[in-house]
């Protein structure tokens, strides 16, 4: 069985075509997503199956996988089964809300440098420039077309995305994206205390837009979404990040190193 745990569904629903009728009793849409590059193991992690229909699922996996034997899957006994543990802010979030939360966290941590590159920017500006560019390039590479990228192609277009709430989170992208101009602009011109204005102004817009994304948005829209649309969505977002170009190492590395600067100073709530 571990063998075909670890192998991509639709290799799997291939090799055993009637794994894809016994998915979709379970509102698992595996065989008709073009991705299909989820393991076997993940499809109940990403589906959010209740304990007693994930062994179900599994028993049932097995048996047509292993017709002739004994299924080996065993649930765990009531005592054993630990309860979930909530996140900081007691949300619950799907794989793929999960994924774009994680990805705030370090969009935070460069939030939270940005005072500093600011102050380094007036006293000392070739080193200050250096440090805006670099934070430009993240925010460009990694909050926009990494982040907001899968927010703005894939999340937001399983939904009426005309309505009031979307309205205010393409606005908040937008004005961040004008922000970065200005920047650039800023930088151009040598007009360094206008460059801090508007790094300022984005590190305020991001921190309440993160918020409102985190608090409130991704939670209503995880309560919207089918148990099947949770796992095409992780399977796009994994798609998404495979063909970005972007490599999310680099900019881990980009504020780990201004943290090393700055180490006594704490991250954006």
């Amino acid at each position: 069985m571990e063998k075909y745990l670890n192998q991509g569904i639709k290799d799997v629903i291939e090799t055993f075509p009637a794994l894809e009728s016994i998915l979709e009793e379970y509102d698992i849409g595996c065989g008709p997503c073009n991705v299909g590059t989820c393991l076997l193991k993940d499809i109940v992690e990403i589906h959010r199956l209740p304990p007693e229909k994930e062994q179900e699922l599994m028993i049932r996996i097995e048996k047509t996988i292993y017709p002739d034997r004994e299924p080996q899957v065993q649930s765990p006994a009531p005592s054993e089964t630990a309860p979930a543990v909530p996140n900081e802010r007691t949300i619950s979030y799907s794989p793929p809300m999960k994924m774009l939360v994680d990805e705030h966290v370090l969009i935070k941590r460069w939030l939270a440098r940005i005072p500093d590159v600011g102050v380094l920017l007036l006293a000392e500006p070739e080193k200050g420039r250096q440090l805006v560019r670099a934070g430009v390039d993240m925010i460009r590479s990694y909050a926009d077309t990494f982040h907001h990228g899968k927010e703005e192609d894939i999340l937001f277009k399983y939904f009426d995305d005309t309505s009031e709430i979307f309205t205010v989170i393409y606005e908040d992208h937008r004005q961040a994206r004008r922000h970065v101009q200005a920047i650039l602009t800023g930088l151009e011109n040598n007009d360094h205390p206008e460059v801090v204005r508007h790094l300022t102004a984005y590190r305020e817009l991001l921190a309440e837009h993160i918020n409102k994304e985190d608090d409130i948005l991704f939670p209503w829209l995880d309560k919207k979404l089918t148990t099947s649309q949770v796992g095409e969505l992780y399977a796009q977002f994994k798609a998404a990040d495979a063909q970005s170009g972007v490599d999310p190492e680099e900019y881990q590395t980009f504020v780990a190193g201004l943290e090393s600067q700055w180490i006594d100073k704490g991250v954006v709530k």
